[in-house]
């Protein structure tokens, strides 16, 4: 999501696509992420999309995600308002037959506060949004937090992100089933930037309660980005 925030202030338009291999617990597959942001006059729009390939043996896409967001500006202040739509879905394998499931569609909305250093090498956003998920919650919450901080010349680039938000979960465990009400989600990632095309680095997806997966789990990734 977040590497692009670099340039939320500069007025720069940025793309990029991203290669991942996860070797989280139970994972072992290839993520692709294509991110895209452009300003405008009136604020700003930022998407991305991520699709996961060849779990479980399935032969292609099997999960695929995407986030897209607006911001208003305004005045001349810091701060934006904010629209955003969350959705995705995703198959599985199982015997006899294959299945496929929804991620819930959400809508959120509200207020962004933006900062960015001098020399745009370092700055963040906080997001507060009124988050309602499709056939769920219609009002819950979530708390954003996004960074970037360039180094080295812009040689190495430390950015991403922290999601905290209301979302009920039942895990079923053996007889045992427990339900959860917050998820957390942050995927800091590193870069060494080649060039300003090419770069190489890690993404680490730090969750709890994410994923269909209870408590807390660490997934790292090994990653190449090509910015257009």
């Amino acid at each position: 999501m977040l590497v692009i925030l670099s340039f939320l202030m500069t007025g720069v338009i940025a793309q990029n696509v991203q290669l991942h291999y996860d070797f989280g617990k139970d994972r072992k597959f290839p993520t692709t992420t294509v991110e895209m942001f452009k300003p405008d006059k009136w604020g700003s729009t930022f998407f991305f999309v991520d699709m996961d390939y060849n779990v479980n043996d399935q032969k292609g896409v099997n999960m695929a995600y995407w986030e897209i967001a607006r911001a208003i500006n305004i005045g001349k202040t810091p701060f934006a308002f904010h629209a955003e739509y969350n959705g995705g879905f995703g198959s599985f394998k199982a015997d006899p037959y294959n299945g496929a499931y929804q991620i819930n569609g959400a809508w959120l909305a509200g207020v962004d506060y933006i900062y960015n250093n001098a020399d745009f090498s370092k700055g963040f956003t906080i997001q507060v949004l009124y988050k309602n998920i499709r056939d769920k919650h219609d009002a819950a919450f979530q708390l954003t937090g996004v960074w970037y901080m360039n180094m080295l010349n812009k040689k190495v680039t430390f950015s991403g992100f922290a999601d905290f938000w209301r979302e009920d979960f039942a895990f079923v465990d053996g007889e045992s089933i427990e339900e959860t009400k917050f998820v957390f989600l942050t995927e800091p990632q590193l870069w060494y930037n080649f060039t300003e095309n090419i770069s190489l680095g890690t993404e680490i997806e730090i969750g709890s309660n994410f994923g269909g997966v209870k408590g807390f789990a660490v997934n790292p990734t090994i990653g190449a980005k090509w910015t257009f």
